[in-house]
């Protein structure tokens, strides 16, 4: 529920009341009885809680059980790719010694 602010015409005063949206809005002075504008208020502040403010912050568990899986096999075949170009570097290097060698 929302937090008004009222200001009565009568006699200046300024007060907030916690009222329902479909509540009807105020028209006496808790103080004097005279007549209530309702004020436009500037509503409530946004609070950030948390490690970061991004919408993955708040994804379900689901989501992010099926992102590790998926990080996780995508993991392993970058390992095997890292492990393809080893082998073709070192096989490259022995091939370019025997040439090497027969150029001395």
């Amino acid at each position: 529920m929302p937090t008004y602010d009222y200001k009565c015409l009568a006699c200046d005063v300024r007060f907030e009341r916690f009222q329902g949206i479909t509540a009807p809005a105020l028209t006496e002075c808790p103080d004097c009885g005279g007549e209530v504008k309702r004020l436009i208020g500037a509503g409530a502040g946004l609070i950030f809680k948390g490690s970061g403010f991004y919408t993955t912050d708040y994804r379900s568990e689901g989501y992010k059980e099926s992102a590790k899986k998926d990080k996780d096999s995508s993991s392993g075949k970058a390992e095997s790719k890292s492990e393809k170009k080893e082998k073709k570097t070192e096989n490259g290097s022995s091939s370019g010694t025997s040439k090497s060698k027969a150029a001395d």
